[in-house]
């Protein structure tokens, strides 16, 4: 996808979810291991409510902040959707599923510290910021589940 205003981004985003959503809900029924075949099923789950939540941004963001030009883009490589499902989840490990999802999550985080650095426009600048919470929220939420998981 190419991405040019901050509607893109948000657009780009919610694709990268729900991408993500049907990839770990596929895989999940492929997974031999109890507890990854768990993790697989809750990260997909997981994903699909940020797809839904991201897609909310879209709807209820300011249209000047959604219509704005990334002039900056061009020198930032963002993570391309069907590369993130390059990984056998299916394949992998507990560890090694949590240990991918949250390099993924946090190239999307560190995307959008990029593009705040860069915005100059109020309206865009908190429309990344809220993306910027969001992810990391949601990334620390997961890492807490895996966590207790683990624990078990």
């Amino acid at each position: 996808m190419y991405v040019s205003t901050f509607q893109d981004v948000v657009e780009w985003t919610r694709t990268l979810h729900e991408h993500m959503a049907h990839c770990l809900k596929h895989c999940s029924t492929q997974q031999d291991e109890e507890r990854a075949k768990w993790l697989l099923t809750y990260l997909a789950d997981h994903e699909a409510a940020l797809e839904k939540v991201v897609a909310g941004f879209e709807k209820q963001a300011d249209p000047k902040a959604l219509n704005t030009w990334l002039y900056d883009y061009i020198s930032y490589q963002p993570i391309k959707p069907h590369q993130s499902c390059n990984a056998p989840y299916a394949e992998m490990s507990f560890d090694e599923i949590c240990q991918e999802i949250f390099d993924l999550h946090n190239q999307i985080i560190d995307f959008y510290r990029y593009l705040e650095g860069r915005t100059e426009i109020p309206e865009t600048r908190e429309l990344i910021g809220e993306l910027l919470k969001l992810e990391h929220h949601e990334a620390m939420r997961l890492a807490h589940q895996t966590n207790r998981t683990r624990d078990l």
